[in-house]
């Protein structure tokens, strides 16, 4: 690390960052490091090129808004996580105690991720339309600093209980099939809950692969216990849920509202999703790494 951005998105998770912007700042002069703060709202006006890592302190919406900036480059993005979720950090193994996680951004070790293209905007986590939609994009800002990452959990069971079927057409790989539908996830990064489950064991961040998975069901039980089947690791493709992988995927869509990274989006026309592999640069804690 020669020239550092930090960026600082003081609303994100229950606003620790603002607390962890001053144990991040301390580090940088400590190890003599230049750099430049900024908040999260200053990101169109900064130049980029002046810096050759970007440590964010944020969760994963705001690790999202630095993707556009620093994919197919050289920067290394370094994660201080304090969203409400965290998914992408507990993927690379990054610790949310602060001072733990600029201890993997000391070391420097690099992995590369793939990222995802959906229609002109960016994700490395993944896409939701309904059910995994209604959690993300419903749950009450409220609700989130009161009880943190446990509110999506209360949501989830919440609208599990008003599950709503839409009609889908898809794509992939040259296939095209009809689905009804509670939720489809186009996924590069499967895990939630922090890291308890996946919604597939292959899910990985560098594979050059999509992970898609449909569900199908909208009666309660037959949800919850489709549910426990992908904590134990026992999903296969059937009647009531379809897993599988891809390189490119595309819904035929009118209207509707979904997620990218944790970030609510409203689509308007069809939606395409394509991965492009190992197009961004984080430090982590895995093992497979690269310098």
């Amino acid at each position: 690390m020669k020239k550092v951005l930090v960026v600082n998105n003081p609303n994100s998770g229950r606003r620790q960052a603002l607390k962890y912007k001053k144990s991040v700042l301390k580090f940088l002069l400590h190890n003599n490091i230049r750099f430049k703060s900024i908040g999260i709202d200053e990101l169109e006006s900064t130049n980029f090129e002046e810096f050759d890592t970007v440590l964010v302190i944020g969760g994963d919406g705001t690790v999202n808004k630095i993707i556009p900036y620093v994919i197919n480059t050289d920067k290394v993005i370094g994660i201080i996580p304090s969203g409400t979720a965290n998914l992408l950090a507990a993927k690379l193994k990054i610790p949310t105690n602060v001072n733990k996680a600029l201890k993997v951004i000391e070391k420097e070790k690099i992995t590369n991720i793939d990222s995802l293209k959906i229609n002109n905007k960016f994700g490395v986590l993944r896409f939701g339309i309904g059910y995994d939609s209604d959690i993300i994009c419903k749950t009450p800002q409220s609700l989130k600093n009161k009880f943190g990452y446990f509110a999506y959990f209360l949501a989830g069971i919440l609208f599990a209980l008003r599950l709503k079927q839409k009609h889908y057409t898809i794509f992939y790989d040259d296939r095209k099939i009809s689905v009804v539908a509670t939720c489809i996830i186009v996924a590069n990064a499967g895990n939630m809950f922090r890291d308890l489950f996946s919604i597939s064991q292959k899910c990985e961040l560098n594979d050059g692969l999509l992970d898609i998975f449909i569900l199908k069901v909208k009666n309660p039980i037959m949800f919850f216990i489709e549910f426990l089947q992908i904590i134990f690791d026992k999903k296969s493709s059937g009647s009531k849920a379809m897993y599988f992988q891809s390189t490119n995927f595309k819904i035929k869509n009118d209207f509707i509202t979904g997620h990218i990274d944790g970030e609510k989006q409203k689509f308007k026309g069809d939606i395409e999703i394509n991965i492009t592999p190992k197009s961004v640069k984080v430090f982590s804690n895995v093992d497979n790494t690269e310098r």
